[in-house]
């Protein structure tokens, strides 16, 4: 008799176990004997309740070669005297959403990366002929930009010889680097999806605002990225590239483009935020930008209107240009010797709480194994 009593009840714990089992691993019970929410993240409901959590697995790395600016607000416009009278950057309050900077413009052989693979890949939806016109950066602006100047070496040494490989990209259009920008994201996030990753956010060009509120590198007022007021430390040396003095072109150690990481960066990990060349910004141009944008996150996208924001100054430009209040533009399909770009990428993370420095940087470009490194994603 005691022998059947524990049989039964043994026969009865293993039926329960059997259906216990089956009913988690139809989904049904994981709220009950997985905890808190079980495993809710991944089915959603659970007992007829939404048990949905944050799906698993995702996370926003540092993109190589960028630094974490972080979220914050401050005085956008000029920062010292319109000395051009021109009333087109007045000042004003705005606020910024944290976002992943380059620490240097993009160099001539990471933007090689991008021209070999459209040579590779894509002749034959876009045609070599496109290919070399559009997006090649164009090497004779070394003599076009300016007359009556023996412009010969850079136009045939600038870009291909590995002599200037660690040197910013120039003659390139504002369409050239936003394609640039697509093809870095699709270059990502095919690799992501393939290792069964989540999509990044994207590479893009900065938009005007981003780009002021980074180069002052928290320094909120400042003329310079490094502050005020002078372009030259205690020393006499010159803190950046550009046309010193009279045009004494050599007195800052480079009569042309300096490297990508030349000179001391900005407290946000920055390099060449004033001077080298002048960078091309995500927004159309308007002189009376203020007046149209928003003061969160301001941005002024406009297809419709061709001329683009560049910012920065640079190797050719006197000490006004390299104000980060100094504000002009060009046309976006125009290429110049002195203009060039660097990427920036979202950081959602940083619009759901206040973003910091500190543990946000990836590799720097400065290191000896970045330039080492020719692709950048």
């Amino acid at each position: 008799m005691k022998y059947n009593w524990l049989t039964v009840n043994a026969t009865r714990v293993v039926t329960v176990a059997a259906v216990v089992l089956l009913l988690q691993g139809c989904g049904f019970l994981k709220s009950k004997f997985g905890g808190k929410g079980g495993n809710g993240g991944e089915v959603g409901v659970t007992n007829g309740e939404i048990t949905a959590t944050g799906r698993k697995g995702w996370k926003q790395p540092t993109p190589f070669g960028m630094v974490l600016v972080p979220s914050g607000s401050f005085i956008m416009g000029q920062a010292d005297e319109d000395v051009a009278a021109t009333q087109i950057n007045m000042n004003r309050q705005v606020t910024i959403s944290s976002f992943y900077m380059d620490d240097a413009e993009i160099s001539n052989h990471e933007y090689r990366q991008y021209v070999n693979a459209l040579l590779a890949d894509s002749v034959s939806t876009l045609g070599e002929e496109e290919i070399m016109s559009k997006y090649y950066p164009d090497t004779t602006v070394w003599k076009n930009d300016f007359t009556y100047h023996n412009g010969d070496p850079m136009l045939e040494h600038y870009y291909a010889h590995p002599a200037f490989d660690t040197y910013p990209v120039v003659g390139v259009s504002w369409v050239a680097a936003k394609h640039f920008c697509k093809w870095r994201t699709n270059t990502l996030d095919d690799f992501r999806t393939k290792d069964g990753g989540y999509r990044s956010f994207g590479f893009r060009l900065p938009s005007e605002a981003e780009w002021e509120w980074a180069a002052r590198g928290g320094k909120n007022g400042a003329k310079y990225p490094w502050g005020n007021p002078y372009v030259a430390n205690g020393k006499g040396c010159y803190l950046a590239n550009f046309k010193p003095q009279r045009g004494n072109f050599d007195a800052d150690g480079y009569p042309y483009t300096a490297p990508a990481t030349a000179y001391n960066p900005n407290d946000y990990g920055l390099y060449n935020m004033a001077g080298n060349v002048a960078e091309w910004c995500r927004d159309a141009y308007a002189d009376n930008t203020n007046a149209i944008v928003w003061d969160m996150n301001p941005d002024n996208q406009n297809a419709d209107e061709p001329r683009k924001v560049v910012r920065g100054g640079s190797w050719k430009d006197i000490a006004y240009y390299l104000e980060t209040g100094t504000r002009y533009y060009e046309f976006e399909d125009q290429k110049r010797s002195y203009i060039g770009f660097r990427c920036v990428m979202d950081n959602l993370e940083g619009r759901t709480a206040s973003s910091r420095v500190g543990g946000g940087k990836s590799k720097s470009k400065s290191a000896s194994t970045k330039k080492a490194s020719a692709k950048k994603v």
